[in-house]
């Protein structure tokens, strides 16, 4: 009896051996099939509360500082809300740009940005007389330095004010295009003693 049980005892353990594994393929979950692409959905990927991000040229002068209350990033459309917004920007020649709203949208690399709710731009080059923009919406190109509304926008330079149904203002020529109804009032520069 003990020499049957172990000639046939490596034959019946590989007969088990190959039982188990049959019932473990068999009773193993199936391979899931192919799913579609998922699509992003309109939900942050990130937040930040109380920031402040800076963005320095390459040879390491500081080109836009961007500050707010609260940021939100989605990455279906990569693109970034921020509410209470702040932004520094210097320009060529030192001409400093300020802006401010209630929530700013940007793009990506915050080359374009949207200012909702109580948006207001100043932007001033030295001693002169700073030239600033009001508005509910006000749409800002900051690489080609250009800002732009459909709503209704009020533009100031010293006494001087303009008030338009839109805007379309180049920075580097400095010539702004207000379209629409538009009212102006000119006063003469107080005279230097």
């Amino acid at each position: 009896m003990r020499e049957l049980a172990s000639a046939y005892l490596p034959l019946l353990l590989m007969l088990l051996l190959a039982l188990a594994t049959w019932w473990l393929v068999k009773n193993s979950p199936r391979p899931e099939e192919e799913r579609g692409a998922v699509v992003p959905r309109h939900v942050p990927d990130y937040t930040m509360r109380h920031f402040a991000v800076q963005r320095f040229s390459p040879d390491g002068s500081l080109k836009v500082r961007i500050e707010g209350e609260r940021l939100r990033h989605y990455p279906d459309t990569d693109t970034v809300e921020i509410d209470t917004v702040r932004i520094r920007a210097l320009g060529a020649g030192g001409r400093v740009t300020v802006a401010t709203a209630r929530q700013a949208v940007a793009n990506g690399d915050a080359s374009e940005v949207q200012l909702l709710g109580g948006a207001h731009v100043v932007s001033r080059l030295g001693d002169e007389m700073p030239i600033e923009f009001e508005g509910e919406f006000l749409q800002a190109f900051l690489r080609t330095e250009q800002l732009r509304s459909h709503l209704p926008v009020q533009v100031r330079q010293g006494p001087q004010v303009m008030q338009a149904q839109g805007l379309d203002y180049d920075n580097l020529s400095r010539v702004a295009r207000l379209r629409g109804r538009v009212e102006a009032r000119f006063e003469p520069a107080p005279r230097k003693r």
